[in-house]
């Protein structure tokens, strides 16, 4: 069974924000010769971190509205320039919306169970929501009406 991450996304107001953000930096990695995949760097490494990798994703919670994911493809452990431990999360640059649902500050991140993960908001739903301006989905789930 898959098991996610759940983590607070810094700087993007919007899902359009976080796209516009992976585009900017592949486009930058590629300008600088650097290799241009999707990653996002961490402290720790997940201690289960066999779990998520290859069948989890990062779930992004984005002005305290969990609404999107991205799938994890590899966990790679590395140490910096000035010697400190890190973890490199190897994402899919496709960024998936999900049912949206308010979610509370926290520091780090925290596991997910597959069971308590939103499902993705497809496109064609017959109820209308992937259909909406993501700001409308925001403001009604934090409402607690969707």
């Amino acid at each position: 069974m898959a098991l996610h991450l759940l983590k607070l996304c810094v700087g993007p107001a919007t899902i359009e924000d976080l796209e516009q953000r992976i585009a900017r930096n592949r486009d930058d990695a590629v300008q600088a010769g650097r290799d241009p995949s999707t990653s996002h760097v961490t402290r720790m490494v997940p201690k289960r971190a066999s779990a998520i990798a290859g069948q989890g994703s990062i779930y992004w919670v984005i002005k305290g509205t969990l609404c999107c994911r991205q799938a994890i493809t590899a966990i790679e452990p590395f140490t910096d320039t000035d010697g400190i431990g890190r973890c490199r999360l190897i994402l899919d640059p496709v960024v998936v919306p999900v049912n949206p649902r308010p979610c509370r500050p926290f520091q780090g991140w925290r596991y997910l169970t597959a069971r308590s993960a939103p499902a993705d908001l497809a496109m064609g739903r017959t109820d209308g929501l992937a259909d909406m301006p993501e700001s409308l989905r925001r403001e009604l789930s934090v409402l607690g009406l969707i």
